[in-house]
């Protein structure tokens, strides 16, 4: 049986906006470090566009400016992906699908596949297949910033009960930044 971890940048009053926070070359290498034991990321459609085509054109080119951002970009470039999308008619990215149908069912299915490890990526979409009890595995980066607004976590969505987490292990990151891994 597959494994779904979700992964997430945020401030220490819980702001989970990209452009609130800074990554910087140790939380890219920690991003990175998560990715090559990956065999999909399984995005919406606004996160799929925030990283497609910005990680792979940095991937051929290598022009992310520091050695950890042309690192995550080549391992982000080689991961299969999946975008759920109603929207999307279609993807340049090889590695790429649409998926039209009901995520949770369609991550469900892909979890039946023994050993493959899932990595879900963004908010709304993450925060629906959370409120449904989908994710084996959580990693928090949180930034020593407090910012006082922007999107949190579960903005859109409400939990049937309280989600009892395991803490896996800790890392203190030079610049303050703390790296949780939790497990249900």
């Amino acid at each position: 049986m597959g494994s779904v971890i979700f992964s997430i940048n945020m401030t220490l009053d819980g702001c989970v906006d990209h452009t609130k926070s800074n990554s910087d070359e140790e939380v890219h290498d920690y991003f990175t470090n998560l990715l090559k034991g990956v065999d999909l990321v399984f995005y919406g459609r606004k996160t799929y566009e925030l990283m497609v085509p910005f990680w792979p054109d940095i991937a051929k080119n290598h022009s992310g400016g520091t050695k950890s951002m042309n690192d995550f970009a080549t391992t982000f470039d080689a991961i299969d992906k999946i975008v759920v999308s109603r929207s999307l008619t279609h993807v340049d990215d090889p590695r790429t699908r649409i998926v039209r149908a009901n995520p949770a069912e369609e991550l469900q299915k892909l979890k039946q596949e023994p050993g493959k490890k899932i990595a879900l990526g963004g908010v709304d979409l993450a925060s629906q297949l959370i409120a449904q009890d989908l994710v084996d595995e959580y990693y928090f980066v949180i930034q020593p910033i407090i910012v006082g607004e922007g999107r949190r976590l579960l903005d859109i969505t409400h939990l049937q009960q309280r989600l009892q987490l395991k803490l896996v292990a800790s890392k203190v990151l030079s610049s303050g930044t703390v790296a949780l891994h939790f497990t249900k």
